[in-house]
């Protein structure tokens, strides 16, 4: 028998109840070695990277990068919630290939430490899954359509989307010197509908923005 109440509806109702709904906030996660050095990044209203460090560096003087394996973060004040353990292998896999794909693209990719060289460490600390259906309901709902609109003009989250967390340090290769860490969120745009479906799709996006920034950073 057909619902009289149409999927749209709920989405409505979830856009009428987004203003009780609190969004994860990424925190300056205590396990990973950089955060003594992290502060709070107020040049960011966004809050896709709250916390950051940084020396005054030449980038355009490093021409390699080696990639560490990413490692997923265990510490008590993670941000993964209840996802399971092969959700958040999936996603370091993903991250992996992702991080080195975009990389790639400004160095060459090397394997050992040398001269003008960084050295790039990932962790993933957390990360959000889609609301299965409600998530793509809602862009085509009118109430959720006007929410994402706004989400979008702030360059925000969208109703019911996923994020993923994670900690970058950049480190001179041959020093080993700290030259940037930051902690990062990431999601995809309000109305990027194919990271809508799928309970890891809105992650996996945003760890695709996640590896197109970093390199923006690095020119």
């Amino acid at each position: 028998m057909r619902s009289r109440f149409p999927v749209s509806g709920f989405a409505a109702i979830a856009a009428s109840l987004c203003a009780g709904c609190t969004t994860v906030t990424p925190v300056a996660y205590s396990g990973v070695a950089s955060a003594r050095y992290l502060a709070r990044n107020t040049s960011d209203p966004s809050g896709r990277v709250p916390y950051r460090y940084g020396t005054a560096t030449d980038w355009l003087s490093y021409d390699k990068v080696t990639l560490d394996p990413v490692v997923i973060y265990r510490g008590a004040d993670h941000q993964f919630g209840d996802m399971s353990d092969r959700d958040k292998a999936a996603l370091a896999a993903y991250m992996q290939r992702r991080f080195l794909e975009s990389l790639s693209a400004r160095f060459q990719i090397v394997h050992q430490r040398g001269p003008n060289t960084l050295r790039v460490r990932l962790t993933l600390t957390g990360a959000v899954a889609n609301t299965p259906v409600l998530g793509t309901a809602s862009r085509f709902d009118l109430a959720g359509a006007l929410y994402n609109g706004v989400q979008s003009a702030r360059d925000g989250e969208g109703l019911l989307t996923g994020s993923v967390f994670y900690a970058a340090e950049i480190f001179d290769a041959a020093s080993g010197r700290l030259l940037s860490a930051f902690v990062s969120k990431q999601y995809p745009s309000p109305y990027d509908i194919k990271a809508s479906v799928g309970a890891l799709a809105a992650a996996e996006a945003g760890i695709d923005k996640g590896a197109e920034a970093l390199v923006a950073q690095l020119q």
